[in-house]
């Protein structure tokens, strides 16, 4: 089975109801794409969750160590590690219950992304949230 990413229609509605984003692999350093996507979008009103061990706080929210300590489940993981944390990850999204998993820009790993679409779970890999995120805004205001 090959992978391929929802259509247009299934993103935009995917970004319609998420409202709480656990961003995996989040920096607190500002000059970082994860911090910048991130911050921009909390501006656009989601609610970020970072997930990074050895950090307090980013962007005003409590940090967690991994997907595992969240105190609650998020809408959609967004992942900032390197394809070869992939698998680790969809299998912690399969173990909680999490039904929405999105690789930023880059970070492609086609069996780990099948595995999680087996598993029920809509997958959106190589693109970028935030930049997705304002797209469906403009086109639906």
């Amino acid at each position: 089975m090959m992978f391929t990413n929802p259509d247009t229609e299934k993103i935009g509605q995917l970004l319609h109801q998420i409202r709480t984003i656990a961003v995996v692999g989040l920096s607190p350093n500002e000059s970082r794409p994860s911090f910048r996507v991130a911050h921009g979008l909390q501006k656009l009103g989601y609610r970020i969750i970072p997930v990074r061990p050895m950090v307090d706080t980013v962007l005003g929210e409590q940090a967690y160590a991994d997907l595992e300590s969240l105190s609650e489940l998020p809408d959609i993981v967004d992942v900032f590690r390197a394809a070869e944390h992939v698998p680790a990850i969809v299998e912690s999204c399969i173990k909680l219950g999490i039904k929405r998993i999105w690789l930023q820009d880059d970070i492609i790993h086609e069996a780990a992304a099948v595995r999680a679409q087996m598993a029920g779970i809509t997958v959106v890999m190589d693109r970028c949230l935030w930049r997705d995120a304002i797209q469906y805004r403009e086109q639906n205001s």
